[in-house]
């Protein structure tokens, strides 16, 4: 283990590399199995049960111990005051760019934490439902910005946050559809007090605006109990992102109901030239301008190698 800044800058990082962070999966029980993991797998995501094993059953096990603790704190803060115990929601942010693979993370994620006997029910919720409708997008003339954090509808993110951290019986957060690429309009997710809730989106771990008083709000992660962030070269995250944008064009695009539809048939050096400009213009910038600087303030970064396996664990330091 060493420190994570190499240029003698101090680091609130500890860098764990991967054969010593393999190697703690031998104490923790809870395997998946390979259909699992082909079940989780996101498009163009190269993960499989010997990086699961390597990697997401430590993270499980990590996340267990955080959350016993939490729950141990409240037990005896609760018992200090004099007051009925509440349980609420442990919350785990789970940030990134477009491509990386945060998805598939938080999927994992869920997927391992449920297989734990004190947390049984773990919900995911993506901030993608709380995208502007497009219709809202075209007329504030944003919808090039699509992703970006002024595209989010930042207070019913907030609210939806704080209701769930709350302990509200009944939570509701809209849908988006990657089809049709906008909000489904009418349906739902629901939230019932679960005991772990993975909030997963490009912009979780962005930090709160000033008001116009001149104070700070509050932000998504002021809510959180921990955070991880899924982290690779910007110019190996653009190869993943092409490489993804292809294959979408041989499977969903190929939808009717897509609203890339158009790019189905494209060629193969239309559909490369397409989505390189999309990177340029829209997930590149939204990555280094908004995404990228939120990494510092996660609790647990997974940095990746450019065959998409990750190569060593930041923790931030206790």
């Amino acid at each position: 283990m060493k420190p994570a800044s190499s240029s003698g800058t101090p680091s609130p990082f500890d860098e764990i590399p991967r054969a010593d962070w393999a190697g703690l999966s031998d104490r923790t029980p809870l395997p998946l199995s390979a259909a699992d993991v082909d079940h989780l797998r996101g498009l163009g995501d190269r993960i499989d049960l010997h990086e699961v094993d390597a990697v997401y059953r430590p993270i499980s096990r990590l996340l267990n111990i955080h959350v016993a603790a939490a729950q141990n704190l409240r037990r005896s803060r609760s018992a200090f005051l004099s007051q009925s115990q509440e349980r609420t929601p442990y919350i785990i942010g789970v940030a990134g760019s477009v491509a990386v693979g945060k998805s598939t993370t938080a999927r994992l994620l869920r997927e391992l934490m449920a297989r734990w006997p004190d947390t049984p029910r773990v919900q995911l919720v993506t901030t993608d439902g709380f995208l502007h409708p497009n219709a809202v997008l075209e007329e504030r003339g944003i919808m090039h910005r699509k992703g970006f954090p002024e595209s989010f509808d930042r207070r019913a993110l907030l609210r939806f946050v704080a209701d769930v951290k709350a302990g509200m019986e009944r939570v509701e957060a809209p849908v988006y559809s990657h089809l049709v690429y906008d909000i489904v309009r009418d349906e739902r997710v629901v939230v019932e007090r679960p005991d772990v809730l993975i909030l997963e989106g490009l912009n979780v771990l962005q930090p709160a605006r000033p008001r116009l008083d001149g104070r700070l709000g509050l932000a998504v992660s002021d809510y959180f109990d921990f955070s991880v962030y899924v982290d690779a070269k910007p110019e190996d995250v653009r190869r993943w992102y092409i490489e993804r944008f292809l294959q979408l064009r041989e499977t969903a695009f190929t939808d009717p109901r897509s609203y890339f539809r158009r790019y189905a048939e494209l060629t193969d050096e239309q559909a490369r030239a397409t989505a390189q400009r999309i990177w340029r213009t829209i997930n590149g910038p939204n990555l280094v301008e908004n995404v990228l600087p939120t990494r510092g303030r996660a609790d647990l970064v997974l940095r990746k190698a450019p065959d998409h396996r990750v190569h060593s664990v930041l923790l931030r330091k206790v």
